[in-house]
């Protein structure tokens, strides 16, 4: 007879609890010709292990991590805006990926890479410690039923793993078009003792530089009434 393993005793892969839910989303043909043409250079895999930054994008720079950059119109216009910063986004969404890298072909950027991957396991093998300027994780899902709050991405665990790949005096910016979300964040990061709160103790910030575009998801938030809520921290 086969005995059943523990939680302890399975990969972690089997009981993490994920913030996202991965989307098939088909790609339109121009986005499968971008990836296929631009994956092989642009393209960053979990598997490969802990990046050389430089290596990565040939230069030394300011590097800027964006968890979660939806379809990427954001991305890449800060990306094409501050040609001087180097650029990683990560995300789950086939279609998003596919229409940031044919944004990436259609502007000739060369400071973007993507991940199509969980950004758990992106923060814990492939980013160095101290090594990054600024985080951007905007609009996450809000998981809104009290149940599922638990998948929500902003926890003390994960704050705590991006102070230590921030550096010293690096920056996480956050947003959310949910106002109990909000609340939620701001709790969480008033605990967080290896963050300032750049706005003030408990104050909300104005819009982050790093999203310097409307993009339709959140002009879709506004329309429907809902209120942007900025947060921005140091470490």
């Amino acid at each position: 007879m086969t005995s059943l393993k523990t939680p302890a005793e399975l990969p972690d892969q089997a009981f993490r609890i994920r913030s996202f839910v991965r989307r098939s989303g088909r790609r339109t043909e121009a986005q499968e010709r971008a990836h296929e043409a631009l994956w092989p250079q642009f393209g960053l895999t979990v598997g490969a292990g802990l990046l050389d930054l430089e290596a990565c994008f040939g230069r030394e720079a300011e590097r800027f991590l964006e968890i979660g950059f939806g379809m990427g119109q954001s991305l890449l216009a800060i990306a094409k805006a501050a040609p001087d910063k180097d650029f990683i986004g990560v995300e789950t969404h086939r279609s998003g990926i596919g229409s940031l890298l044919l944004g990436v072909e259609q502007a000739a950027l060369t400071n973007l890479r993507v991940y199509d991957a969980d950004v758990v396991d992106v923060l814990a093998k492939c980013i160095p410690d101290a090594s990054l300027a600024g985080v951007q994780l905007f609009f996450p899902d809000p998981w809104q039923k009290r149940r599922h709050h638990a998948r929500r991405l902003i926890q003390a665990d994960f704050i705590n793993t991006l102070a230590t790949k921030l550096k010293q005096g690096g920056e996480l910016h956050l947003a959310t078009d949910w106002e109990d979300y909000a609340i939620y964040m701001m709790r969480i990061m008033a605990k967080a003792d290896n963050f300032i709160n750049l706005a003030g103790i408990h104050a909300y910030a104005a819009r982050s530089p790093f999203r310097p575009i409307l993009t339709k998801f959140e002009k879709r938030a506004l329309r429907e009434g809902r209120q942007i809520w900025d947060m921005q921290f140091s470490c």
